[in-house]
């Protein structure tokens, strides 16, 4: 039997003859590349969303912010913004993006593009440019006269509501102060309570994507940095601007809600046309989603809170370039039953209607002046 030096010899002599032997694969390049931007233009928006110039709208925009390929196998910036378009619109895992017939990456690179084009789009040369409330009475005043114009209610500059975009639960870290049970919301599933605020042509003026879901709609509203905006507009005397919102939030001069068991027959058409007119911000919701499918409910997130809070960001951005630029949703992707994570309120005397003193009674003021002027100027 060989001792312990003779069986070491005979193995280090199959080790060398195993290198000497050893043949490296080559790499596999795939000739079957299609370039996206030879594809027809309804296929081009299926796949990125965008048209195709709006998609190098969008590239040139984003260039300053990503970094430029350095070596022949490093991505360029286009290869990048298409990657991440793909998954935002799709929803599909890493995996399967990397290996369309458009790219052909490895999941590291499409994490990688991912991450660097999300943060392009989360910087404030590009969130705020594309996702803004009004700044001035003038644009204001340009978004009221839109909603009456669309509706006939006069003084409305935006629809609010909160939707719930899912994401798988977070991992438990006894240090950190937000447990994973606070995610968990009503329906029983982890997500993130996203606030949005649009105006009547389904264009987002403000989205604040930060809490988890167990976080109540009014809880984010009364931290949102639009209250205090509209808050200071009323009470400088410009009394004609309020939001349009569900019996979810406090009644307000600058928030309007529906009355609870109306009466009258102005009570009755003030909360129909309440209703219709507030459903831009459902319908923004679903077109956003439906848009951007990596946020709808069943495809789940699979990312860290921060890192979902920066792609529902990104979605809003890019939400806001089609909404502008009259792009239209793929035919076979318009509206279906999917559920679109918005939970409904019911008139519960806890939801603030019955509590803010003077605030409260200015509200129904405001709200009693609005109900007459429609009910005198309704359209029949």
């Amino acid at each position: 039997m060989a001792n312990d030096d003779e069986m070491a010899y005979l193995f280090a002599i199959q080790n060398q003859q195993n290198q000497i032997n050893f043949q490296p694969r080559p790499r596999t390049v795939n000739n079957n590349i299609i370039n996206s931007f030879e594809l027809t233009d309804s296929a081009f928006i299926k796949n990125y969303r965008l048209t195709k110039n709006l998609a190098n709208t969008l590239i040139q925009e984003l260039s300053p912010f990503l970094k430029s390929p350095k070596r022949s196998s490093d991505l360029d910036v286009s290869t990048k913004v298409l990657v991440a378009l793909n998954f935002f619109a799709t929803g599909s895992y890493q995996t399967p993006v990397g290996n369309s017939r458009f790219t052909s990456v490895s999941q590291s690179s499409v994490s990688r593009c991912i991450e660097e084009v999300t943060s392009a789009l989360n910087t404030d040369n590009v969130f705020g440019k594309w996702v803004k409330f009004p700044s001035s009475l003038r644009e204001l005043r340009k978004v009221r006269n839109e909603f009456y114009e669309n509706t006939g209610i006069q003084g409305c500059i935006g629809c609010i509501d909160c939707t719930h975009v899912a994401i798988v639960p977070p991992i438990k870290d006894p240090l950190n102060a937000h447990s994973e049970y606070i995610y968990v919301n009503r329906k029983g599933y982890h997500s993130i309570n996203v606030q949005l605020i649009c105006d009547s042509k389904l264009r987002i003026l403000n989205v604040n994507a930060l809490f988890p879901g167990s976080t109540n709609d009014s809880y984010i509203w009364n931290n949102c940095d639009v209250l205090p905006i509209l808050e200071q507009i009323y009470r400088n005397g410009q009394q004609g601007y309020f939001l349009l919102g569900d019996s979810g939030y406090a009644l307000r001069p600058w928030l309007l809600t529906p009355i609870n068991d109306p009466v009258t027959d102005v009570e009755q058409y003030y909360n129909k046309i309440q209703m219709t007119t507030r459903s831009a911000v459902e319908r923004c919701n679903g077109v956003l989603k439906m848009r951007f499918r990596c946020l709808l409910k069943h495809r789940f997130l699979h990312y860290h809170p921060e890192k979902c809070t920066k792609i529902i960001n990104a979605c809003t951005v890019l939400h806001n370039m089609c909404i502008i630029h009259n792009v239209e949703l793929p035919v076979e992707e318009g509206p279906t039953n999917i559920e679109m994570g918005i939970i409904q309120h019911s008139n519960h005397p806890n939801n603030g209607q019955h509590f803010g003193g003077n605030d409260l009674l200015l509200g129904r003021q405001t709200r009693s002046v609005v109900a007459n002027y429609l009910y005198r100027n309704r359209r029949h």
